[in-house]
């Protein structure tokens, strides 16, 4: 029987920029620590992703002690608290759910309104304020930090190398955003699995992952394509929406670590059934 075990874990500290890539993180109520706490949000309140400024995607970020460091070229890095002073309430909006967020201070949105050429305020989620997940799929206590919707997306190592046997292209598992990549299964089997068990915490798998435009966002140059959008449109389309990845909810807070085995604990039909 083939070993199945955490191969990747990435978390993303501001939404939409680049992920950091570690071998051990804790598990909090809203998913990985420091994943999505913060978010950058127009003058109107609204969420900003690459979906509508591709040069996110080049900002990088990384952990340094107790800051996180952001950084793009040509610019004096900013470097921020992990545990940041509590600043003025902003309304502010992700999708359909409006929330309270906290501003986290005039010079960091002077610095990303200059890199990404727009007006902007970068916020972040405080310890009081629950955003709970959508209840068709969650059960009463299941919360998220800024994410789109669920605090964990899983892929498969195997399931990329599907992918890009089909695009004939070498795309790196970056391109999807995913935070926590499996070995040791076969590609797509995570399309059948409805609970899990990585390390010592249990997760259900209710629902897919429908792809947007970010996957076509290189994030080393933030330049688009057509790519994986035209391939998954040909292999992976379903109810007029193309998948890759499962979305996961956390049945208790721990740590994960890179290694830890994956016990696929309940299995079901698979989604997409394709």
């Amino acid at each position: 029987m083939a070993i199945i075990t955490l191969s990747q874990i990435t978390i993303y500290p501001i939404k939409s920029l680049a992920g950091i890539s570690v071998a051990s993180c804790p598990v909090a109520t809203t998913g990985l620590q420091y994943d999505r706490q913060w978010m950058l949000v127009d003058v109107d309140g609204q969420f900003l992703s690459q979906r509508r400024l591709p040069k996110m995607a080049a900002i990088k970020t990384a952990l340094i002690g107790r800051h996180l460091r952001i950084s793009v070229p040509d610019k004096a890095d900013l470097v921020l608290p992990l545990m940041p002073a509590q600043g003025g309430e902003v309304p502010c909006r992700i999708w359909e759910d409006a929330c309270i967020a906290r501003h986290v201070s005039t010079e960091a949105d002077l610095w990303f309104s200059d890199a990404l050429g727009q007006e902007c305020r970068l916020v972040y989620l405080p310890d009081n304020e629950i955003r709970r997940v959508d209840p068709n799929y969650a059960q009463a206590g299941d919360q998220t930090a800024f994410s789109d919707g669920f605090p964990f997306l899983l892929v498969s190592e195997n399931s990329l190398a599907c992918l890009n046997e089909a695009m004939q292209l070498p795309m790196p598992m970056a391109r999807f955003r995913p935070n926590v990549v499996v070995s040791g299964c076969a590609g797509y089997a995570e399309d059948s699995w409805r609970e899990i068990r990585i390390g010592g915490i249990e997760f259900r798998l209710p629902k897919p992952c429908s792809r947007c435009s970010i996957p076509t966002i290189d994030p080393d140059t933030a330049e688009t394509g057509k790519e994986p959008l035209f391939t998954l449109n040909r292999t992976r389309k379903w109810q007029n929406k193309v998948y890759f990845g499962q979305n996961a909810l956390h049945n208790q807070i721990g740590v994960l670590s890179v290694g830890d085995p994956v016990t696929i604990l309940q299995t079901g039909e698979k989604q997409p059934p394709i």
